[in-house]
């Protein structure tokens, strides 16, 4: 502490970043302050409590980089969180991709869902939708309403769609430039948050219907419009401005700080985000880092952003490149204090929940470290193998950061020689992984958990010492219930788990989604070897006509599902005859 408070008396009141390090010298958190010396010291002065508390506990040592602006010190926080991917800073990112539905850029445009957001291509995105559902529901209803083009690469027939009347033929009809447009027009309009085109083009159709005496028909079409006006439509909120608005809004209590974003079009709330986050930073400072993560990787920048009076807004508008406001009275100030309001909501119905599964889980994590002597566990990485008699052989991986699973980190591994040797998969699998850390320079776990006894940790452990990797391996001991009972050592010792601890229901978890990780990876091999292994047996199908269907197809059920005039547009009548005669009896 003595190295600590020198060296802060050396730091300048200036603005800057600053990147906190562990024993190893590990960067875990990197922060940015206008007062470098202020927001140093208050790491230690005081009591603190929660997530700052532990990370204070682990802080030996720290820099910093004195800059000459707000703005560049917020790129060089942004820059070196990129680089480093701290700990401390993790937990404060939220790692779900949200889906957006993306109208393309193309002559003829097609409506996707996306996840991955490309802002460098010139399509329209809309949203975020809160799941995958809600995005299909409304792709799927506005491609029954405009005949849009279905198909990713157009063919030289017109497909199903076009017979059904929900695509024009594009592929050998000429459409005029003028409709199309019209349709694209209509669909923005009706992503942006406004209703009334569509509900009147169906209300049209339903009552033209109706004077065909067609009732199922014009019932169809009411119950969409029912669907429209019930389901998609938001609260309406009083903003008389049709430019896209997001609002933020917070609220801090007990260590956590509560995030609620507003998603405004054509004056209608027409979606809303919350986060909860742990409370590490100065609060300002922290929605800040928040708010540009959370546009630079997961949300559309819209054209306006509202935030409380607690932000730098001329720092956040000069950063995201967009028109940032702190309203300060008026029906905008309004809608900033609703946002502020749900987010306290949210805070308090979730609390204890968090409360008490963030508790959990450190002790868990806790437990864990103490009972195999460990002086650090953050990161641990779990292997399991699946085979079918030997066949279509894979291995899963998944890695648990302070106790939490951390999904982008999962690797899948298909092992090259089919064996029913799970010795062999495993010294593959072990092998690949350890390799590929040690030339890559990726992050290392400090344990490594292999579903097996004393046999698969002697090959993990043999091989992660082959490579000079410093790398504890343990095993799981499961009962005649295949529930986890004890972990296994490299040195042959048992480590018994009581069944009633924090630590027993963690490995419980671990184990239950490396295991469903690994078969879901295997059933989807074993669909593509099985459309393989079908394909084989049917006369007039070689090789390049098997990767042809199995790229279109990939599955056996959708083949089967396919007519015979389907099948004959890839492959010759006679071949598509007695694939179709092959799958009768398969």
């Amino acid at each position: 502490m003595d190295y600590i408070k020198q060296k802060l008396s050396l730091v300048p009141n200036k603005p800057g970043c600053y990147q906190m390090k562990n024993k190893d010298g590990v960067i875990i958190y990197v922060g940015k302050a206008k007062k470098l010396k202020n927001r140093l010291s208050s790491y230690f002065r005081g009591t603190h409590t929660g997530k700052t508390a532990r990370l204070v506990s682990e802080i030996t040592d720290f820099e910093y980089v004195v800059v000459g602006s707000e703005k560049e010190s917020l790129i060089l926080e942004n820059n070196l969180i990129k680089q480093y991917d701290p700990k401390y800073n993790i937990l404060l990112r939220d790692d779900k991709s949200y889906p957006y539905i993306e109208l393309t850029d193309e002559e003829i445009p097609r409506l996707k869902i996306v996840r991955t957001l490309n802002k460098k291509n010139n399509s329209k995105l809309y949203g975020p939708y809160p799941n995958v559902t809600a995005a299909r529901s409304t792709v799927n209803l506005l491609n029954r309403i405009y005949p849009l083009r279905k198909c990713n690469t157009m063919g030289k027939k017109p497909c199903l769609y076009y017979h059904i009347g929900e695509c024009l033929g594009y592929c050998t009809h000429n459409v005029e430039k003028s409709k199309i447009d019209e349709m694209k027009k209509e669909i923005i309009s009706f992503l942006k948050g406004d209703y009334s085109l569509i509900i009147k083009k169906i209300e049209n159709d339903m009552y033209i219907e109706s004077s065909k005496l067609n009732f199922e028909k014009a019932k169809e079409y009411k119950d969409l419009i029912d669907y429209i006006t019930v389901t998609l439509s938001k609260q309406k909120v009083e903003i008389r401005d049709n430019t896209d608005i997001d609002v933020i809004g917070y609220y801090m209590d007990k260590d956590y700080l509560s995030i609620q974003i507003f998603f405004i079009r054509e004056g209608k709330i027409i979606e809303r985000y919350s986060k909860i986050v742990p409370l590490i930073d100065d609060v300002s400072e922290q929605l800040i880092s928040y708010i540009i993560n959370a546009y630079e990787t997961k949300f559309v920048l819209p054209k306006e952003l509202l935030v409380p009076e607690i932000l730098d807004s001329t720092l956040l508008s000069s950063y995201l490149d967009i028109d940032v406001k702190i309203p300060i009275k008026g029906e905008k100030k309004k809608i900033v204090d609703m946002a502020c309001s749900n987010a306290k909501i949210t805070l308090t119905n979730e609390f204890e929940m968090l409360e008490r599964d963030d508790n959990r889980t450190y002790n868990a994590n806790l437990e864990l470290k103490e009972a195999l002597h460990m002086d650090k566990l953050y990161r641990i990485e779990l292997f399991d193998n699946s085979h079918l008699f030997g066949t279509y052989s894979v291995s899963g991986m998944v890695v648990f950061k302070d106790g939490k699973k951390s999904k982008n980190d999962y690797r899948k591994f298909k092992i090259k020689v089919d064996t029913n040797d799970e010795y062999s998969m495993m010294r593959e699998v072990i092998y690949r992984r350890y390799y590929r850390v040690l030339m890559d320079n990726l992050e290392r776990p400090d344990l490594l958990i292999v579903d097996g006894g004393i046999g698969q940790i002697n090959i993990a452990k043999e091989i992660i010492d082959s490579l000079n990797l410093n790398i504890k391996v343990v095993g799981l001991k499961k009962n005649d219930r295949h529930a986890t009972e004890a972990l296994i050592t490299s040195d042959n010792k048992e480590i018994k788990i009581d069944k009633k601890s924090n630590l027993f229901f963690l490995l419980e978890r671990m184990q239950d989604e490396v295991h469903n990780f690994t078969i879901n990876y295997h059933k989807q091999i074993r669909s593509k070897g099985s459309l393989e292994s079908v394909l084989d047996n049917v006369d007039g199908i070689g090789e390049k006509r098997k990767l042809e269907l199995i790229k279109k197809y990939k599955t056996i059920s959708k083949i089967k599902s396919l007519s015979l005039d389907e099948l004959k547009e890839i492959i010759p009548l006679n071949v598509a005859r007695n694939l179709i005669e092959f799958l009768k009896n398969y």
